[in-house]
């Protein structure tokens, strides 16, 4: 008998399946537990506690949020050494993104469409390019990114609850 929060697996064939919950192979930051209620395991709860750990479509906010950020903090103008150290960091971040299908699409548009490195405004539209190909994928509206870094740094300017100076 498995001890709590282990994996069980219900046959050897799908020891490997990453999108069944019964499976050894399931991953939990691959898949949209929302979904499961009908798709799935219905004696898993459609919405996950705060305790429990993400699943794909939090892992995808909280990621996105980071990523997001991290451009709108970039330097305005980027040493070739912050240029190369953000590249490496994106050429290496899908290595240990838990979503493997998720960070192989991230990978492949990173060759397809090379980081722009060389200021804040470039990684952030950029960045925001990158983001659009995934809303697009799975059918969510894209995003206006000559707006980037209003949602991302300086907040909306019609929100005086977020909204900061300009200042760099």
């Amino acid at each position: 008998m498995a001890r709590k929060g282990e994996r069980v697996s219900v046959s050897e064939d799908d020891d490997e399946d990453i999108y069944d919950p019964k499976s050894r192979g399931f991953c939990r930051a691959c898949v949209d537990l929302s979904k499961f209620g009908l798709t799935k395991a219905k004696e898993m709860v459609s919405k996950p506690s705060v305790e429990c750990p993400p699943d794909k479509i939090e892992l995808g906010k909280a990621t996105w949020t980071l990523l997001h950020t991290m451009a709108a903090y970039y330097p305005i103008h980027p040493t070739l050494k912050q240029q190369e150290d953000m590249k490496k960091f994106l050429q290496i971040f899908p290595q240990f993104f838990p979503c493997r299908p998720c960070a192989y699409d991230f990978e492949s548009n990173i060759i397809v469409h090379p980081p722009k490195l060389d200021s804040r405004h470039a990684l952030s539209g950029w960045l925001c390019m990158q983001h659009n190909l995934v809303n697009k994928k799975i059918g969510k509206p894209l995003f206006d990114c000559t707006h980037v870094l209003e949602r991302w740094r300086y907040g909306w300017k019609d929100n005086d609850d977020c909204r900061l100076p300009e200042q760099d």
